[in-house]
């Protein structure tokens, strides 16, 4: 079998049911869906963090974050880290990427962001929508075509054919047709900041929602009371204090979140639809192994919580992931096994004949989603929170399990701060919903412990022991 050509197509914030191949009748996302039937759909992906820096970092490096060292936004990947599009380029792959990267730490406020050894021929760089950076690839590009709505300094609302999505839509495109070095296979990142807050869209696919009724944010009166404290407090104001609150916000606004938040994935779901044809145009769609993700969830005012931070419910950390790549996978599957955003970088390597990374920690999935018996698996899955994004005064710290049917999520007390030790525990099997937290009920004290145990072995087994032994003493 040739080496396929690998693309990448990412989101940034997106849950896991926000699709319709989900399991949502609401959104309306026919490309993404389509390519779930011509693919394998895997139902339990769960990303390493629920913010954006670590999990890119986990994606890119194929290690956990309290082994790669880049535990929260605004810490770069230690230059030492090896990605695996290096990889890739060093086995003959030309690499390329448009749009957000946030592996190398300092990119808020107008600076660019480090570049590490990452193997893109092709860097298009453009960090987000926002006022920032000059070196940002999409700034440069607005502001040469319509330097008026650059002046703006609002780049959610632009029109359609300016907003940032259609930018990496028309870049992506480009480098399928005309970028590319048509003597290699490529691979390709195309990450979107869509459906990232903050919860703007061009006003045509806003439309597409505007007057539907859609279900309410899942929760119930005092849910918050039997929780971490944390989780009220995150409720009355996001990030630390700094952004609005699911109690700040009128049931009007909640509903209008959603529209904007279903309108951005919907002009995602466009984007794909003309990224794919443009595969097909250009007769490579056959041997192209195609990948759709997200780099964590959102809450959306789930639980009575919007945006993200220490939170490990399922909206926040499972996300999406489609593989489609008609030469070399099975159309129209579905796994339920638990799998990892570290798996990924495996299992490109594993397509494309490519050496493992040398520490990478993750599995290739090519065998589970080919439905190979003897296909490796986890029944685990790991997510940590190390006070990222605005800090805590008192810091919070967050690590998670998914195994079986149970979720256990540990907050960690002293010494490193005065918050009481405490967590969540739910049976996703009879409380998928995560509403009940089983923490304290004396009923499943043992289950708690017997996951706390299994919690600490699992994060023995993904410590960093690359480092060779040379003797025994």
């Amino acid at each position: 079998m040739n080496r396929p050509n690998i693309l990448l197509i990412c989101t940034d914030q997106q849950r896991f049911n926000a699709m319709g191949a989900y399991g949502n009748d609401e959104i309306d996302t026919p490309n993404l869906d389509r390519l779930a039937e011509q693919g394998v759909l895997f139902d339990n992906c769960y990303v390493q963090a629920p913010v954006c820096g670590p999990s890119r970092a986990s994606l890119m490096s194929g290690r956990y974050v309290h082994a790669h060292g880049a535990w929260a936004n605004g810490v770069g990947l230690p230059a030492h880290e090896q990605l695996f599009s290096r990889t890739l380029a060093d086995h003959g792959y030309d690499c390329g990427l448009a749009g957000k990267f946030h592996v190398g730490g300092a990119c808020f406020g107008g600076r660019l962001e480090p570049r590490l050894d990452d193997g893109f021929r092709v860097f298009r760089w453009a960090h987000d929508p926002y006022p920032g950076s000059s070196e940002n690839a999409y700034h440069r590009w607005l502001q040469a075509v319509r330097p008026d709505l650059y002046e703006l300094g609002t780049f959610d609302t632009l029109p359609t054919e300016f907003h940032y999505s259609r930018w990496i839509g028309n870049e992506t495109i480009d480098y399928v047709r005309h970028s590319r070095e048509a003597d290699k296979p490529f691979f390709f990142v195309a990450n979107f900041f869509d459906p990232h807050h903050g919860f703007g869209a061009p006003e045509e696919y806003v439309d597409r929602y505007r007057g539907k009724p859609l279900r309410p944010p899942i929760t119930r009166d005092q849910e918050l009371a039997g929780k971490p404290p944390v989780l009220t407090e995150a409720s009355h104001r996001s990030y630390a204090g700094h952004a609005r609150g699911y109690t700040e916000y009128t049931e009007a606004e909640l509903h209008d979140v959603r529209v904007s938040y279903y309108a951005m994935v919907s002009f995602v779901d466009d984007e794909v639809g003309r990224i794919l044809a443009a595969l097909d145009e250009a007769g490579l769609a056959e041997d192209t192994l195609v990948v759709f993700t997200s780099d964590h969830g959102e809450m959306l005012g789930d639980h009575q919580l919007m945006l993200k931070g220490p939170m490990m419910y399922d909206c926040a950390v499972r996300v999406p992931l489609v593989m489609r790549w008609p030469a070399g996978l099975p159309a129209g599957q579905r796994r339920a096994e638990l799998v990892q955003w570290i798996d990924l970088a495996t299992t490109f390597l594993a397509a494309a004949g490519a050496p493992p990374l040398p520490r990478g920690q993750g599995l290739s999935l090519l065998p589970l989603a080919r439905g190979e018996q003897d296909a490796p698996v986890r029944d685990w899955a790991l997510c940590e929170y190390r006070n990222s994004g605005h800090p805590y005064e008192e810091p919070v710290h967050t690590t998670m399990l998914r195994h079986d049917r149970w979720k256990i999520v540990v907050y960690h007390g002293a010494p490193s701060t005065t918050r009481a030790r405490t967590g969540e525990l739910y049976d996703l099997e009879t409380d998928p919903d995560e509403l009940d937290n089983l923490w304290d009920d004396p009923a499943h004290a043992a289950t708690r412990v017997e996951l706390q145990e299994l919690l600490l072995d699992v994060l023995v087994a993904t410590e960093d022991r690359s480092q060779p032994r040379e003797a025994d003493w």
